[in-house]
C-alpha cells in the first residue's frame, strides 16, 4: 500500500478508474459547526489519495468534478454523513453512488453489527483498528498513524461492495438497495436543511 498525501486538490493523474471508494474526515458531526478536513479516496489499487482541505478555501476542481461525474461510482460506507458534508462543504450532489452500510443493513438482517469494522472482519477476514477515529483531524500535519487509519477506511470498500452485490443479487434487492442510494443525496440534503432528526416519512 502506498498513500499519497495532496493539498488542496486531487491530481488528474491520480484517477485511474471510474470507481472510486471515498471517506471524509472532519472536526466533529454537525456540518454546519465542524469543518471538513480530509477526503480520502482510493480507485482500487491497493494505493490511497488523501486530499488534506485548507481551513477556509473549499474549492477543489478536480475533486468536486470527480464527485458529480455521471460515469464515475461513488462508495461510501455510510453515505447519508459523507455525501452531507461534501454537499455542504463544496455545495455538490456526490452521484452515483454505492453506500455499504446500506447495502449490509438490507442484506445482512441476521445481525445488527453494519460498522466497516464489522464488515471487514465478517465479509473479508480483516481487522480494522479505530483508534484515530476521534483524533485531530484538523492538524496542520498528520501523523503517520492518522494516514494509515484513513486510507484502510477506504482500501476495502471495492472488494465489500462486492461481496455485498452478491448477497444483495441472492435476496433479491439489488433494485431496492440503488433506489435506497439514489435517494441518499436527497436525505443529506434533509439533514442540511431540518437535522438529522426530521422525518419526511411522519404522519
Amino acid at each position: 500500500m502506498t498513500i499519497h498525501l495532496h493539498k488542496g486538490d486531487l491530481p488528474k493523474e491520480a484517477i485511474t478508474s471510474n470507481l472510486v471508494a471515498i471517506d471524509t474526515e472532519a472536526m466533529g458531526l454537525k456540518f454546519t459547526r465542524d469543518r471538513i478536513c480530509l477526503v480520502q479516496m482510493s480507485f482500487g489499487d491497493g494505493d490511497a489519495h488523501l486530499v488534506q482541505l485548507d481551513r477556509e478555501v473549499h474549492e477543489a476542481p478536480v475533486l468536486e468534478g470527480l464527485l458529480t461525474d455521471p460515469e464515475t461510482t461513488k462508495i461510501f460506507h455510510y453515505a447519508r454523513f459523507d455525501v452531507g458534508l461534501l454537499q455542504y462543504s463544496f455545495e455538490l450532489m456526490t452521484a452515483p453512488l454505492f453506500c455499504t452500510k446500506i447495502a449490509s443493513k438490507l442484506v445482512r438482517t441476521y445481525t445488527e453489527r453494519h460498522g466497516l469494522k464489522d464488515l471487514c472482519r465478517d465479509l473479508l477476514g480483516v481487522e480494522l483498528s479505530k483508534q484515530e477515529q476521534t483524533s485531530d483531524w484538523g492538524a496542520e500535519k498528520l501523523t503517520k498513524q492518522q494516514m494509515e487509519y484513513a486510507a484502510n477506511d477506504v482500501l476495502y470498500l471495492h472488494r465489500l461492495k462486492e461481496k455485498l452485490e452478491e448477497l444483495l443479487e441472492r435476496e433479491n434487492r439489488l433494485e431496492l438497495a440503488q433506489l435506497c442510494f439514489e435517494f441518499l443525496p436527497v436525505r443529506a440534503h434533509l439533514d442540511i436543511m431540518a437535522g438529522e432528526e426530521f422525518d419526511i416519512f411522519k404522519h
